[in-house]
């Protein structure tokens, strides 16, 4: 039987929640037998599988394609697929259609990027009955606002970066992707959040961890970031790898002080 929203939270109250992104069948049946709890769709297959240097890319009939691919391939693991590029920015009932094709598709969550500004669209989509994990922090789908994947919140910027989680937990989001923050923000705002915080470059204090599929299994081009750990290394299998990874997120054993940022660092 799938896991369902509040199977995660009954969850996070006993430990850590281990989600990594997939998609496709024969992964997410590993990563089902290997006791992932959570499978995220992630847009981040415009770089990985497609080829692209950046996520913008990514239609929402792509992630609805490895959405179906996804659930067809797993039992019991929670589905949250991604929102990409372009596909709710222009307001609530354009994020509405594309959130309910994810969903038929068979995610039992969407995700978006941004924060106090799309406090609204998320409003709109929990009220009408659409489970909502928002994004904060390093947002890919900014990349070219940034000025290329860089890490947001310090100094000054904190305060903003923690005005954004708690604009769209106060909007209806359930759960929290917080990305390549300092650590000390992202504590701050697990801290604070009623909902579940996912980290990623961010801290071990948050509810669970995320990861991409390929940068767990090791299978980086170019610079490896900082919050990436190869469990594939001495492993001896994928589903070896995947189960590492779930016991050291469980133990709080990663993400160490190497896998995350300080202010100034």
């Amino acid at each position: 039987m799938r896991l369902t929203l509040p199977d995660l939270r009954r969850t996070a109250a006993e430990r850590k929640i281990a989600m990594l992104t997939c998609y496709d069948a024969s992964f997410a049946a590993v990563l089902d037998r290997a006791g992932i709890d959570s499978l995220l769709i992630g847009d981040s297959l415009g770089m990985v599988v497609q080829g692209h240097d950046s996520t913008l890319p990514v239609t929402v009939e792509d992630v609805a394609y490895h959405t179906r691919a996804v659930v067809r391939g797993s039992q019991r693991t929670f589905v949250v697929a991604d929102m990409p590029f372009g596909s709710y920015q222009g307001g609530a009932p354009q994020a509405f259609d594309s959130a309910v094709r994810l969903m038929q598709a068979g995610a039992q969550m969407v995700k978006l990027e941004g924060g106090r500004e799309m406090a609204p669209t998320i409003a709109f989509l929990v009220e009408r009955g659409i489970p909502v994990c928002a994004h904060v922090g390093l947002t890919p789908q900014h990349v070219n606002r940034f000025g290329g994947y860089r890490i947001q919140g310090r100094g000054q910027a904190a305060a903003r970066v923690r005005a954004d989680a708690n604009a769209v937990v106060q909007a209806g989001a359930e759960m929290i992707v917080i990305e390549a923050v300092p650590e000390a923000v992202a504590r701050a705002i697990a801290a604070e959040s009623t909902a579940l915080t996912i980290g990623i470059g961010a801290s071990a204090a948050c509810s669970g961890q995320v990861l991409v599929l390929h940068d767990m299994l090791g299978v980086v081009c170019g610079r490896r970031p900082r919050f990436v750990k190869d469990f594939l290394a001495g492993a001896g299998g994928v589903e070896a790898a995947a189960r590492a990874y779930l016991a050291q997120v469980q133990s709080g054993e990663f993400p160490t002080t190497g896998h995350v940022y300080a202010d100034s660092n």
